[in-house]
C-alpha cells in the first residue's frame, strides 16, 4: 500500500444529500386547525398540497414529542411519544368516539395562537372521553389499525411511557423525583400495587399515542403521494421530569441518592444570551451508553424514523463536546466543557441504520474538533443568513462560503423572522446586506429567500413567516425566554395568496435555480 493510499481521509459514514430542492419549516402547532392548535387536519392536507405545488420537496418540523411546562418541542415528557395536541379532534368525531359539540369550547379559542394552558384544561380530557368511548365498544371499527398490534409494536417504550404518565397524575403532575422512592423508578414501580391500580389509566395514554401514530402516518402517506419527505428533529438531550430518565435513570448522570442531577446541560454565552443558555437538561453517562452498543439511542432513531424520513439532530456539538453546568448554578456562565462520544456513536449507528439521512445542527462554537466530526460523518450543517451580516468576508455563512453539503435558512425557529430581524439590526449591517445583496432593503425577507434560493448549499430551508411576510409578531422562539413561546399560528384565510400568487413565483425560483427539475417540454428561462 502506497504513502498516499494510508494517508488517504476515511470515506464519510453518510453522504445522502447529493441532490438540490428547497422546502419550509413549520411546526405543526401553527397550522390553522378550528379547534386551537394545529392538528393532522385538512389544514395539514392542504399546507402539502401547497408545497407540492410551490415545487417544495420537504416539510421540517421541530419535535413532535408530548411537551410540559413551557411548551417547547424540545423539552418533551419522553423522546418516543407523539404530541396528544397535534391529535385531529374531527377525526374522532367522524369515528364516533367523541360529539361534535364536545368541541365547543376548543372552536372558541384563538385562531392567532396556541393557548396550551387551555389545551389542557379542555382537549386533554376530551382524548380521554374517546378511550372511554373505545372501552365501551372495542369492535369499533377504527381507520388506524388494530390497538392490540400497535401496542404489541411499540412496547419497548410504550408501556413505561403510559404507566409514567398515569404516575404523574396519580402525584398531580409532580415531577417523578418527589414521588415515594417505591415508584420512582420504572424498576421499582413494577412491583407497586399502582400497577395494578393505573392500568386503566396507563391505558387511556397508549390509546392516546394509537390515535397520534395512527393520524400521522395518514398524513405521512399523503405527504408520499406529493413527494414531499418530512425533516424531524431530534434534540441530543431529554427532559429531566421524562419517561426517558425515569424508565432508565443508569443512562444519565444521577446523583445515586437523590436522583437528581449532578450537572445540567446547556450552552455558554453566545449570539442569543449573554448569560448563556441553562437548558436544565440532564447529561448522559456515555460510558454507560457505549457499553450496551448505544441501544437506546438505536431504538430512539428508530422511532424518529417510524415518523420522518430525515432527521435533525440538535445540538451536534455536544456529540464532540458538551457544556457541563453545575447543578444549582444560576446561569450557563459557569460549566466546562466535556467530551462526548464522538465518531465512535455514529459509527455505531452507520452499522445498524446505513440507509439513515441526518442533518447535524452545527451552529455555535464550531471548534476544529467539532468540523472534523461533521466531516468524517458526512453529515450536512446548517448556515444561517441571518449570522452572516456585519462582519467581514470570512463569515462561512455569507453565501460565497457556504458549502453544498449544508442547509441554507433565512434563520431558524430560534430566531427572529427576516423582517423582524433586520428592523432591529443594526445600521453597520443593514448596510452590509444592501451592498452584499445590491438591494434597497425594501424588501429583505425575500431578498433573503432568493439567496437562499440561488445559494450553492443543496438544501435551502424557508421559515413559512418569511414566505408570508410577517414581522416580530410572528417569531417562534425566543432562547432563553422560558413562557411566551412556541404560540404562533397562521390564519386559513392566508392559504389562497399563498397557492394562488406565491405557489407559481416559488416554483419559478426553484426552476431558476435548480431546486426542483422543469416540466417536460419547459426551457429553463
Amino acid at each position: 500500500m502506497s504513502t498516499l493510499a494510508k494517508s488517504a481521509p476515511a470515506a464519510p459514514l453518510f453522504n445522502w444529500l447529493d441532490h438540490r430542492a428547497a422546502g419550509v419549516l413549520l411546526h405543526p402547532t401553527s397550522l390553522p386547525s378550528a379547534c386551537g392548535v394545529g392538528a393532522f387536519d385538512e389544514s395539514a392536507t392542504t399546507f402539502l398540497e401547497f408545497l407540492a405545488q410551490a415545487g417544495l420537496k420537504y416539510w421540517q418540523l421541530c419535535p413532535l414529542g408530548p411537551t410540559g411546562y413551557g411548551d417547547s418541542p424540545y423539552q418533551c415528557f419522553s423522546s418516543f411519544a407523539g404530541n396528544p395536541y397535534l391529535i385531529d379532534p374531527l377525526a374522532l368525531v367522524r369515528a364516533g368516539l367523541l360529539t361534535d359539540s364536545a368541541l365547543a369550547p376548543l372552536r372558541a379559542l384563538s385562531a392567532d395562537r396556541v393557548d396550551f394552558g387551555a389545551l389542557y384544561q379542555l382537549k386533554r380530557p376530551l382524548l380521554f372521553s374517546a378511550h372511554a368511548a373505545w372501552r365501551k365498544d372495542q369492535r369499533r371499527a377504527l381507520p388506524y389499525g388494530d390497538f392490540a398490534t400497535f401496542r404489541r409494536q411499540h412496547a419497548s417504550w410504550l408501556d413505561a411511557y403510559g404507566f409514567f404518565s398515569a404516575l404523574k397524575d396519580h402525584f398531580s403532575s409532580r415531577p417523578w423525583w418527589e414521588w415515594p422512592a417505591d415508584v420512582r423508578s420504572l424498576a421499582a414501580a413494577g412491583k407497586s400495587p399502582l400497577r395494578h391500580s393505573l392500568a386503566e389509566r396507563a391505558e387511556a395514554y397508549e390509546f392516546i399515542q394509537y390515535l397520534f401514530f395512527g393520524q400521522w402516518a395518514q398524513l405521512r402517506a399523503r405527504a408520499r403521494a406529493l413527494g414531499i419527505s418530512l425533516i424531524g428533529d431530534t434534540p441530543i438531550f431529554t427532559a429531566l421530569d421524562s419517561a426517558d430518565v425515569w424508565a432508565s435513570p443508569q443512562l444519565f448522570q444521577l446523583d445515586p441518592k437523590t436522583s437528581r442531577p449532578r450537572a445540567v446541560a446547556g450552552v455558554p454565552p453566545d449570539y442569543f444570551s449573554a448569560d448563556g443558555q441553562l437548558w436544565g437538561n440532564p447529561l448522559y453517562d456515555w460510558s454507560a451508553h457505549a457499553a450496551d452498543g448505544y441501544t437506546w439511542w438505536l431504538a430512539r432513531l428508530r422511532a424518529n424514523f417510524a415518523l420522518c424520513d430525515i432527521v435533525r439532530f440538535d445540538h451536534f456539538r455536544g456529540f464532540d463536546s458538551y457544556w457541563a453546568i453545575p447543578a444549582g448554578a444560576p446561569t450557563a456562565r459557569t460549566g466546562r466543557w466535556e467530551p462526548g462520544p464522538g465518531l465512535d456513536f455514529f459509527r455505531t449507528i452507520r452499522a445498524a441504520l446505513p440507509e439513515v439521512k441526518l442533518i447535524a445542527e452545527d451552529l455555535g462554537e464550531l471548534t476544529p474538533s467539532v468540523v472534523a466530526l461533521r466531516e468524517a460523518t458526512g453529515l450536512p450543517g446548517m448556515a444561517i443568513l441571518q449570522f452572516a451580516f456585519g462582519g467581514d468576508a470570512k463569515n462561512l455563512y455569507l453565501p460565497h462560503n457556504q458549502r453544498a453539503n449544508s442547509v441554507v435558512y433565512p434563520g431558524t425557529h430560534d430566531n427572529d423572522t427576516t423582517l423582524g430581524w433586520y428592523a432591529t439590526a443594526d445600521e453597520k449591517t443593514r448596510d452590509h446586506i444592501r451592498r452584499y445583496l445590491r438591494v434597497s432593503g425594501a424588501d429583505v425577507g425575500w431578498d433573503f429567500l432568493r439567496s437562499a434560493y440561488a445559494s450553492v448549499a443543496n438544501l435551502a430551508i424557508i421559515p413559512l413567516q418569511d414566505i408570508l411576510s410577517l414581522g416580530a409578531t410572528a417569531r417562534f422562539n425566543t432562547p432563553g425566554q422560558s413562557q411566551g413561546n412556541w404560540t404562533w399560528r397562521y390564519r386559513a384565510e392566508q392559504l389562497p395568496a399563498l397557492r394562488d400568487n406565491t405557489a407559481p413565483y416559488l416554483r419559478e425560483l426553484a426552476e431558476l435555480y435548480g431546486r426542483v427539475p422543469p416540466p417536460a417540454g419547459k426551457a429553463a428561462r
